[in-house]
């Protein structure tokens, strides 16, 4: 998800937009309105509210906190982004998303704990994302250095990814060959989707498509992320036999119930309809979520609370 720039807001909608996002009772898909909101604002009620929220009962919301703190590149959320991904009671969504955002911050002090849990931790998608964050690290010394990695390019889609995207150099086929190579590690493999992610086309489409069938539960999921952003109706299918497979990944199926809600044709529609009932929350708030941004979309109206726009508080 793009991230805009901050702003500065009064007390009244911080207050506003804090409560919204931490009330439980608040349907899920307008405590991510208020989340949305928060991450374009600077201070510490927001910054404290979003942490709190790594901790909350919906597992989807308290990953995309982590993860929209890890956007924000905010050294201040470092110490609870450490304690999240060290607490083994959270959900494996919620530590991966809190190792991702250690990586998007970038900070060397951040090395030893990625390299304590890329050994100890029991998920297999936490430790992959420490993999992930510690070479991204790595890179962010060598920017300029490598001919194979563009690090100081920024994402066309305005988000901080995981791993620097693919030089422009490499062909759609030679990033096609990395990315199904079940040989290569994930950084490499990464980097080669969002270098065609970067070059677009039916080509490149086609080759990010075929690597949903990666071993990988956390390939398949940033592949479905990546496909959310590219908006082609070419992945509905294959989003769609993602989402209705019980016995896949949640958060894989959260990613296809996203993107399926970004490319919002109307068999999307009715498959994210009839998943909103899913027994698992994860994918079941991801559809409610998915559907709401889409009416607000359809309706011409913003998802985020729009500051000028703010309900008077009492």
């Amino acid at each position: 998800m793009a991230f805009g720039n901050s702003f500065e807001s009064s007390h009244e909608t911080e207050k506003f937009l804090c409560e919204r996002l931490l009330d439980p009772n608040q349907p899920i898909s307008e405590r991510f309105r208020a989340l949305f909101s928060l991450r374009n604002l600077r201070g510490p009620a927001p910054l404290k509210a979003l942490v709190l929220a790594t901790r909350d009962s919906s597992n989807l919301l308290a990953h995309e906190a982590a993860f929209a703190l890890g956007q924000m590149q905010n050294v201040d959320a470092i110490p609870d982004l450490e304690g999240v991904l060290e607490d083994l009671s959270l959900h494996p969504i919620v530590r991966h998303e809190a190792a991702e955002a250690l990586g998007a911050i970038g900070l060397k002090s951040n090395v030893p704990l990625l390299k304590k849990c890329l050994v100890s931790d029991p998920a297999q998608e936490v430790r992959e994302t420490c993999e992930l964050a510690l070479r991204r690290i790595e890179e962010q010394k060598n920017v300029g250095n490598n001919d194979e990695i563009s690090t100081g390019v920024a994402s066309p889609f305005l988000s901080v990814d995981p791993a620097a995207p693919a030089s422009s150099s490499f062909s759609v086929d030679q990033l096609r060959q990395v990315l199904l190579n079940e040989e290569k590690g994930m950084y490499e493999r990464y980097a080669a989707l969002f270098g065609l992610r970067n070059q677009g086309g039916d080509g490149a489409v086609s080759a990010i498509i075929d690597s949903l069938g990666a071993g990988s539960a956390l390939l398949r999921h940033e592949v479905a992320y990546v496909l959310g952003q590219l908006q082609n109706k070419a992945a509905s299918v294959a989003l769609s036999e993602i989402l209705m497979n019980v016995n896949e990944h949640p958060m894989v199926r959260h990613e296809a119930a996203e993107a399926l809600g970004s490319i919002a044709d109307n068999q999307s529609v009715a498959l994210l309809q009839e998943f909103a009932m899913d027994p698992e929350p994860i994918v079941s708030q991801s559809c409610e979520v998915a559907l709401s941004m889409l009416e607000f979309e359809r309706s011409g109206k913003s998802f985020e609370y729009l500051f000028m726009q703010m309900p008077e508080v009492q």
